[in-house]
């Protein structure tokens, strides 16, 4: 696990460190006041993983495609 800021993390390495927080919380082998900390660090890192998978979806979805299936903007209503 790294003291990262949440905030400027990557999807996938928020990813990563929710697997860790998940497993260590997990398995139990953590004090108390140490799971309290790690069950925080974990609800940060969830959020910031859908935050960007949001973002990612809202991406895709602004893509639209031409005749031939290549993309021609990333603003559905410009061919309009």
């Amino acid at each position: 696990m790294t003291d990262s800021p949440v905030s400027e993390m990557t999807f996938e390495e928020a990813m990563k460190e929710l697997e860790q927080v998940v497993g260590r919380l997990e398995r139990g082998d953590v004090a108390l006041d140490e799971s309290i900390k790690l069950y925080e660090r974990g609800a940060e890192l969830k959020k910031r993983c859908e935050t960007k998978l949001r973002e990612a979806e809202e991406k895709v979805a602004a893509i639209t495609l031409d005749a031939d299936g290549k993309p021609a903007g990333l603003n559905p209503v410009e061919g309009l």
